[in-house]
């Protein structure tokens, strides 16, 4: 793809993650619109051993990036990283997305999947169908488009012009940027991280699929370019 024929769909992209993880900057939070959606998923049924949340997000250090322990436990169970039955049919290693519960599934071999809570913006809602895995970045840079630093000067340090936002644990992309594509084209649905571990779980007001730093970091080892994503709505 030519830069210049990737740079409307990029900067459409930014529009969709820029608000999302700015929470010093900014947060608000909309009605649950996935509470008006049919369930899809038969309830999953959890599996006896499971990681350790202590050890799983406990402070780290990912290429040079020092990340905070998580706080587990003020968020509910129900969204740590697990393994579980595998609920939705698909072959092992298919990235599966409800938005409605606001779980991420990857499916595994022997009939298990790994279980992520995420969050879901309201661009999260604009698209399903089935795509794949294009590209992966680590700790990608944010570059907000000049349309959203007219609307919001306190970005202009963060314009294009002026590089910018560095990769770091404030980066609205967080750890790990995931892009999905459909037929060849960018679908600008992103699955991506994000240092706002209170989002998990809700609806915001921006943004495509969020997980938390650690969680996005596991998924992204785990998770292969060209693999096949399903988004339920």
């Amino acid at each position: 793809m030519s830069q210049s024929s990737s740079l409307l769909p990029r900067r459409r992209f930014l529009l969709c993650v820029g608000l999302a993880s700015l929470s010093a900057l900014q947060s608000c939070s909309t009605p649950d619109i996935g509470s008006l959606m049919p369930e899809f998923l038969k309830p999953d049924a959890r599996l006896t051993s499971q990681p350790d949340p202590a050890l799983i997000y406990a402070a780290t250090t990912d290429e040079g990036f020092n990340l905070p322990a998580i706080p587990y436990r003020q968020i509910e169970r129900r969204f740590y990283r697990q393994r579980i039955v595998d609920p939705t049919g698909e072959r092992p290693g298919t990235v599966v997305v409800d938005t409605k519960r606001r779980f991420l599934y990857l499916v595994e071999q022997g009939g298990t999947a790994m279980r992520y809570g995420v969050s879901i913006g309201k661009d999260g809602f604009g698209w399903q169908g089935e795509g794949v895995i294009q590209w992966r970045k680590k700790w990608p840079r944010w570059n907000p488009p000049d349309e959203m630093v007219a609307r919001q000067p306190k970005l202009t340090r963060y314009s294009i012009g002026n590089g910018g936002m560095a990769p770091g644990v404030d980066n609205p992309l967080g750890a790990r940027a995931l892009y999905i594509f459909q037929n060849g084209e960018d679908t600008l649905y992103r699955l991506h991280g994000n240092s706002d571990w209170r989002s998990i779980g809700k609806a915001q007001s921006s943004g495509c699929v969020r997980l938390i730093n650690q969680d996005v970091i596991d998924l992204y080892n785990r998770v292969p370019e060209g693999a096949r994503i399903v988004v339920k709505q």
